[in-house]
């Protein structure tokens, strides 16, 4: 498959905050068949690079000690050609930024903000290190999904910060959904939560990673350890189930089912 088309403003990256890299890692490395490199310690903090079939899709960070209280966590990062411009619009637009643009040597330029909503949104100024190689394949990424408690709020940040060039995929009151770009070429989507997400629960980024089927991979998941927080169940976009991992960091995962329309398939 080619090298995803990851344009400005877009998904570009995924990467873990765990409490334990190397249980981390022999799950996902057994649940997707991901294999790992870790970063040189000096440059990169001991960085680890997680691949599929020799094409990067994800990355994986030990947590620090003062980053005990907060859960484990996977992070979405969106392209940006201009991180430091990037985090002034983000103040400008409501949001907050957690950490100012940091150069990571070589590969480029990395902040992480929260949106007008109050989720946490990674970017990432490309150099060396354009992105993931793989996307929308068995043990890659395939969509990203904001669950916000103010939608209208958020889809206008991502407009103004990010220049989103949005489309309403549904406007009812059970589902509100908007996506970056329109039917297969949608990128990313913003999820109406307000109706659903606890109060403890901020509004969240999701990731998605595609399997060849969703039952089994629920099923291995669970003998490696994990937790099925929402069974398999068929939807328009594919076979979709949410999981967390062995210390509690929530993803999702989907089965193609033949079905069109948009959605996590069409990342």
């Amino acid at each position: 498959m080619p090298t995803p088309d990851i344009t400005p403003g877009a998904p570009c990256w995924i990467d873990l905050m765990t409490s334990d890299t190397e249980k981390a890692k022999s799950f996902y490395g057994n649940l997707f068949g991901w294999t790992f490199e870790a970063g040189d310690e000096e440059k990169y903090g001991g960085y680890i690079t997680a691949s599929k079939n020799g094409k990067s899709v994800a990355g994986m960070m030990q947590k620090m000690p003062e980053q005990a209280g907060f859960p484990d966590v996977w992070s979405t990062y969106l392209r940006a050609d201009d991180a430091a411009a990037t985090a002034e619009a983000v103040k400008a637009h409501g949001g907050q930024v957690y950490m100012e643009p940091m150069e990571v040597p070589e590969q480029g330029k990395m902040a992480m903000f929260a949106d007008a909503t109050g989720a946490s949104i990674g970017v990432w100024q490309p150099r060396e290190m354009k992105g993931f190689e793989l996307a929308a394949e068995p043990g890659a990424p395939a969509w990203h999904e904001l669950h916000t408690k103010d939608y209208p709020a958020a889809v206008k940040f991502y407009q103004d910060v990010f220049g989103w060039d949005t489309d309403v995929m549904s406007d009812t009151p059970d589902f509100r959904y908007t996506t970056l770009g329109a039917g297969d070429t949608a990128k990313a989507g913003i999820m109406d939560a307000s109706g659903y997400l606890p109060a403890e629960v901020p509004s969240n980024w999701q990731v998605y990673f595609a399997v060849q089927d969703a039952d089994a991979t629920a099923a291995r998941a669970q003998e490696l350890g994990a937790t099925v927080i929402q069974a398999p169940e068929d939807t328009p976009f594919g076979r979709l189930a949410t999981l967390s991992d062995p210390t509690g960091a929530v993803f999702k995962i989907v089965a193609e089912t033949g079905q069109e329309g948009s959605g996590a398939e069409h990342a």
